[in-house]
């Protein structure tokens, strides 16, 4: 007998209470009189809500003042929604903490690099490795959970809120890092060793005598890079700690509910692959801009590696935008009919879940203009209209809730303590090496030609993938320069892109010559990195088609390798910028500098054919095809029209007509193609009765 493991049964338990995929968004009545409840029940009933998120930001209101717990208007809300069938997601409040705690503890607002003190009047104002925060944290933790933890719209839990591992530099935070680094490198000699601190005489006597990396602009010269990387290490570490604290608080009360944190799409200062590991479920909070004709490609981006997060699992959206998004200088409005193509885009790959940040848009605070599912303008707008006719589409979809993605034949690797040690440090031969901005390079023309994407890190286990993109691996260990050799030489494709395997798990360069932990897998030796300058371009040459190579360029010289592309001009004129090496009974491809976007292109798909992988579909260039299975191993193709114009599909012959789980009835359709209106939707049913 198979047994689900504890994060799938309480995924389980949760799709069978909600009958489907999750409907709804941040719901914060305290924002309103009481008056306004029932009217908000009455709407989210027309709407399909069936999940809301609850008390992210109350904990001022629940204790007003220090040990004086009101739960009187929580009571009320949660039994609401309980009568009205609408399951919560009850968060703990300890991201905002409340102005009495920094007033009477005032060490517990945390320390900027340049030695100044965040004040009271936003969110996020803690410090983690305070104590008396952790204290008082744990305190309302353990009254919410011993309080509601029967109540019957508890449905599971919101530890904290977008969690930032920025980092504290006060006193309490200093001392603190000083024990994680006691802790991770056992003795003050193997620290000096690690962080190379014989080169401008550096050098520690004792764990007492180093503080967290000040500001850059509080030095002379350059900082330690290696005292930063693991500051940022730390300061993740510690966000997680208060993070697990609270969870372990909640399951001991309620074992049988998921718990939850949500993430920030590809946010830089949290290892997401650490953090994933500790809940049941993958969440995630996610704002494109609406006029950004990038925007699905950005998300989509980000789904897949919510999905990968957990080896492919169904993850949850908790937050997204019904339409105008705070904080950019202007904030337009959403084209008709794109929050249902960009939402549906999300439970295509995978999510659980369709919700918003927030139910009813806020009349007052840092956020009035954000928009929400029920607008300022009400029931009247076509925003309201617009999220009832998506509350249906979401219904419709309750046979996909449990069920996975296809496996794809494609990982991207994405590894945050290199992205962390590559970028910002004044030494690196480039300051303008954009982790983000590579990992985007590579997946735009995989993501243009439907293929399928995971995302793994430098020790997923590879062999289950005909092809693995690198598009920037600085720093490596051994273990994982090791997988991803032995990847290669037991059959697989590579493509790597320029610095990578140039630095050891200590941000120290390699020995031997770059590129480092790759010189015998790619085959070649680097001479020289030659970054180019903002306005210098080089001509580039591949199989006769002319492309430019842009912000980078190695000087290779070939050591096994074939030549895949040339310089056409400069003085690497004629010289090797991209290369190919048989290794093993594999095929390792390196990229020594950042082509144009065509030429990009032209070189992975070379790839992807090489490597024998299948595109889900060849579809129009605004059209997305993923395929989804349901709970009961059904194929779904998700063909998903990203313009504001129509476009017509054509559709692969099949044994029976595929039924459109959007349209009335479930319909079929009897022709071979598929003629879809501006940002229309269709979600297919392949084989068989529906």
């Amino acid at each position: 007998m198979n047994r689900l493991d504890p994060a799938d049964a309480r995924m389980d338990r949760l799709r069978r209470r909600l009958q489907g995929v999750a409907y709804g968004g941040d719901y914060n009545p305290e924002q309103w009189p009481a008056a306004t409840w029932e009217e908000d029940i009455r709407l989210m009933r027309e709407a399909g809500v069936n999940l809301v998120t609850l008390g992210v930001f109350s904990w001022g209101l629940v204790e007003p003042r220090p040990g004086v717990f009101e739960f009187g208007w929580l009571d009320e809300v949660m039994d609401l929604l309980a009568e009205a069938g609408v399951s919560v997601d009850l968060a703990t409040p300890t991201s905002a903490p409340p102005s009495w705690l920094a007033h009477e503890h005032p060490e517990t607002l945390p320390v900027d690099a340049e030695g100044r003190r965040i004040g009271f009047g936003s969110r996020h104002h803690y410090c983690p490795s305070s104590p008396a925060y952790r204290y008082y944290a744990a305190r309302i933790t353990e009254q919410l959970a011993g309080r509601y933890g029967g109540h019957p719209a508890l449905a599971m839990w919101h530890i904290g809120n977008e969690y930032m591992g920025m980092g504290c530099h006060c006193p309490v935070s200093v001392a603190h890092f000083r024990r994680w680094l006691a802790d991770r490198h056992g003795s003050i000699d193997d620290l000096n060793e690690a962080w190379g601190t014989a080169f401008w005489g550096q050098r520690y006597e004792t764990f007492d005598h180093i503080g967290t990396p000040v500001s850059h602009s509080r030095l002379v010269g350059a900082p330690n890079p290696v005292q930063e990387l693991d500051f940022t290490r730390f300061s993740d570490a510690a966000a997680l700690d208060c993070f697990t604290a609270e969870r372990d608080i909640v399951r001991r009360h309620t074992p049988q509910l998921p718990v939850t944190t949500n993430f920030m799409a590809s946010f830089k200062h949290l290892d997401y692959w650490r953090w994933a590991a500790e809940e049941d479920v993958v969440s995630l909070d996610i704002y494109p801009k609406s006029w950004d004709p990038e925007g699905q490609l950005h998300s989509a981006c980000n789904f897949d590696l919510m999905r990968s997060l957990r080896g492919g699992a169904p993850w949850m959206l908790l937050e997204s935008a019904t339409g105008p998004v705070v904080g950019e200088e202007r904030n337009s409005a959403r084209p008709a009919g794109q929050l249902r193509v960009r939402s549906l885009q999300a439970v295509a790959r995978g999510a659980e879940s369709v919700m918003f940040f927030q139910w009813r848009a806020s009349r007052a605070g840092a956020e009035r203009f954000h928009s929400a599912m029920v607008p300022h303008g009400g029931t009247r707008t076509r925003t309201w209209r617009e999220v009832v006719s998506l509350g249906e589409d979401v219904a419709r979809l309750a046979g996909l809730a449990g069920g996975r993605c296809d496996r794809a034949e494609v990982a991207v690797l994405w590894d945050w303590e290199s992205w962390w040690a590559v970028e910002g440090h004044p030494d690196l031969p480039s300051h303008d090496v954009d982790h983000k901005a590579r990992v985007m390079d590579h997946y735009r023309p995989l993501w243009g030609a439907n293929v399928t994407v995971d995302f793994a890190g430098p020790h997923t286990d590879l062999t289950a993938y005909r092809l693995v993109i690198v598009p920037n691996l600085y720093l490596v260990d051994d273990a994982g320069a090791e997988n991803l050799t032995a990847y290669v030489h037991d059959g697989g494709h590579l493509l790597m892109s320029y610095f990578s395997g140039i630095v050891d798990e200590h941000n120290q360069v390699r020995p031997g010559g770059h590129p480092g932990a790759f010189r015998d897998l790619l085959g070649i030796g680097i001479d020289e990195f030659n970054p180019l300058q903002p306005d210098e371009t080089h001509g580039l040459d591949h199989a006769g088609h002319t492309g430019t190579a842009n912000d980078w360029q190695d000087v290779i010289h070939l050591t096994g390798a074939e030549t895949l592309a040339t310089y056409t001009d400069g003085e690497q004129d004629g010289g090797p910028a991209a290369t190919r090496h048989r290794f093993g009974s594999g095929t390792a491809t390196y990229l020594g500098t950042s082509p144009d976007r065509e030429t990009l292109r032209r070189l992975m798909l070379d790839c992807v054919t090489g490597a024998g992988v299948t595109p889900v579909m060849d579809t129009p260039e605004s059209v997305e095809a993923v395929r989804r299975r349901g709970a009961d191993g059904t194929d779904h193709l998700f063909l998903l029209n990203h313009a504001p114009e129509e476009v017509t599909v054509e559709l692969a012959p099949a044994a029976s007509k595929p039924h459109d789980l959007l349209a009335p009835g479930a319909q079929a359709y009897e022709a071979d193609r598929l003629v879809m209106p501006p940002y229309g939707a269709a979600v297919l049913r392949e084989g068989g009765e529906r």
